[in-house]
């Protein structure tokens, strides 16, 4: 009897030393694995970093001017750049060119107003293609705007020291109204531009395609067009001083032939063939889609013109003048 009450005493002692022991070398795998992962973590994080460091990153927005960009993507013209190429998507112009200014990417897509503003803040760019961006000014139809001279004490929808500033100022004293007359509201989210339109919070606002389409088939009128008004202000440009690194300068020269190709193969098909990338990158319903222009074309890599860096440059200049360029407004 002793002896049974020893060994049941002894095997219930060493299961729970077996349990232990086992609790133990769990624990020990569990913190094995734990350091492990941590340091497989690590490491894709470091190469994530580099191939990060190593592709051409450009900033670009929701509007087609940079459809090029997206169809190049879409083809794998771009699976040719070495290190490749990334798209960074922003809804506001001054976050793309924020971008740029601290270095997260190497190139964006803006307007000439914008990039001539950069230049004069330290930011040395270079123009690598003159875009087919294009604005329209669109009156909302419940303040029944019919022409520009009719915006006497109404609000307009633009971004401050960017193309719609500009234009703002070219169609008001065009139209002979006196600068204090008309109050430019900065809205920089093309979304939330948008929703003004469509909450009737805004009188008129500056819209880039897809969104002036959008604008058009909700029946709100237009009161002036870049395509009319002979204005040419997109761009499409790089940090210089990246682009003085050879690899730079060869991941350029490829992604200026791919853009190139993609340029005439939207030319070819029209720009409604890339129903899959206006739906998914752009947000656009289906059935906007067949309404976009239909004479929509694109041209290589090609400068800006000089009429157009000249008027950005001398309407910079008059903001100088009245010290209106200090800050990152």
């Amino acid at each position: 009897m002793e002896k049974c009450k020893y060994f049941s005493t002894f095997a219930r002692t060493m299961k729970k030393l077996t349990t232990m022991i086992a609790a133990v070398l769990l624990l020990a795998a569990c913190g094995q694995t734990y350091e492990e992962t941590k340091r497989i973590s690590r490491q894709q994080r470091r190469e994530a970093q580099r191939r990060d460091s190593a592709a051409l990153k450009v900033a670009v927005m929701p509007t087609l001017d940079c459809l090029p960009l997206f169809v190049a993507q879409e083809l794998a013209l771009l699976d040719t750049v070495h290190g490749g190429v990334r798209l960074k998507m922003y809804h506001a112009q001054m976050d793309c060119d924020t971008a740029v200014e601290r270095g997260r990417v190497e190139g964006v897509v803006t307007d000439l107003v914008r990039a001539g503003r950069m230049e004069r803040q330290g930011v040395k760019l270079r123009y690598v293609a003159a875009t087919n961006a294009g604005w329209q000014l669109v009156a909302n139809r419940n303040a029944r705007l019919r022409q520009t001279k009719q915006l006497v004490d109404k609000m307009v929808a633009m971004t401050r020291h960017s193309a719609t500033d500009l234009l703002t100022d070219l169609v008001r004293d065009s139209a002979g109204v006196k600068p204090e007359r008309v109050f430019k509201v900065q809205i920089n989210d093309l979304g939330v531009r948008m929703q003004m339109l469509q909450n009737n919070e805004m009188d008129a606002l500056w819209m880039p395609e897809p969104l002036a389409t959008e604008a058009r088939v909700m029946k709100h009128g237009v009161l002036a067009d870049t395509r009319t008004l002979d204005v040419r202000l997109g761009v499409m440009a790089f940090r210089d001083k990246e682009m003085a690194r050879r690899e730079r300068q060869q991941q350029l020269q490829l992604l200026v032939k791919a853009y190139d190709r993609a340029c005439d193969t939207i030319n070819k098909y029209g720009v409604a063939h890339f129903r899959k990338i206006l739906t998914e990158r752009y947000k656009m319903k289906p059935a906007l889609v067949d309404s976009l222009p239909g004479d929509t074309r694109y041209e290589h890599c090609t400068q800006p013109r000089q009429q157009d860096v000249e008027r950005a440059r001398q309407w910079l200049d008059q903001l100088d003048r009245k010290g209106g360029t200090n800050g990152n407004q």
